[in-house]
């Protein structure tokens, strides 16, 4: 039996489906990657010709010292998000999650809102999510909606134009409820909520398998959450063409782009 199948039968035997989700799962949807400084810099020049890394780019103290700067990148996201499709593989994972007792969730540490968009009705949002906003100064512990706001940025210098986006309560800058790197005034209790939700679910449904999709080790949190989640039973099943490696052979690793083996399970689990 080749891993396809193995990865087949496993998610045709499953009481559930959890979708756990990097960074790599919007590639297919056609969103950059941000893979070290090469990639970052492909997708978006002018902060090559700054010299700027995502990792410094995607530090919170911009809001605070250059919010121009810092809402230029997470306002050019919050369109692009808002334009990008997801691709066939989400529909393929939500149609096979269908037809389990349990249904199908998602966690993930990306911010975009695809799952959502694609709709599943229960998703993880670890990171948080650029849909969403907080205030930059905490004059308060709301998190709410980014609704119709909309940034305007000189492509040029992907430097964010007035009005920037402020709190409805103190009329300060407000910021994206992402968890930034070093950040310590995110407010987590959205996500917290959600992941508490998912937990109480894996414990109604221990026949539980995960697949896993586009999660690298540079950022680790979608793949120590996968293999928690199927510690128990070993029904993981890792897509990653370039880090498809499961510690202790515990599930099965699939060295092949997502939305590709997406395609093949289906064929299988619809033969």
């Amino acid at each position: 039996m080749s891993e396809l199948e193995r990865a087949a039968e496993l998610i045709d035997g499953a009481g559930a489906l959890l979708v756990c989700a990097g960074a790599g799962m919007g590639v297919d949807s056609g969103l950059p990657d941000f893979r070290g400084d090469e990639g970052f810099w492909k997708a978006y020049p002018p902060y090559e010709r700054l010299g700027i890394s995502f990792v410094e780019l995607a530090d919170p103290r911009h809001f605070a010292e250059d919010p121009e700067l810092a809402w230029g990148f997470y306002g050019h996201r919050l369109a692009l998000y808002r334009a990008t499709v997801p691709h066939e593989g989400f529909r393929l994972l939500l149609s096979w999650g269908a037809r389990k007792p349990g249904g199908v969730r998602a966690f993930t540490s990306n911010v975009d809102g695809q799952f959502q968009k694609a709709g599943y009705p229960h998703v993880a949002e670890a990171h948080g999510s650029i849909h969403h906003l907080q205030c930059l100064d905490r004059c308060t512990g709301e998190i709410w909606p980014a609704g119709d706001v909309e940034v305007p940025i000189d492509e040029d210098t992907m430097r964010a134009l007035a009005p920037l986006p402020s709190c409805p309560r103190c009329g300060g800058l407000a910021r994206p409820n992402i968890l930034m790197f070093g950040d310590y005034d995110w407010l987590g209790q959205r996500s917290q909520a959600q992941l508490d939700e998912l937990t109480a679910w894996r414990r109604a449904y221990r026949d539980l398998v995960v697949v896993e999709l586009g999660a690298g080790q540079a950022v680790p949190t979608v793949r120590r959450y996968s293999e928690l989640a199927s510690a128990a039973t070993g029904a993981l099943v890792r897509i990653n063409p370039r880090e498809p490696r499961i510690r202790h052979g515990r599930g099965v690793s699939l060295a092949s782009d997502g939305l590709a083996t997406l395609k093949a399970l289906d064929s299988l689990l619809a033969s």
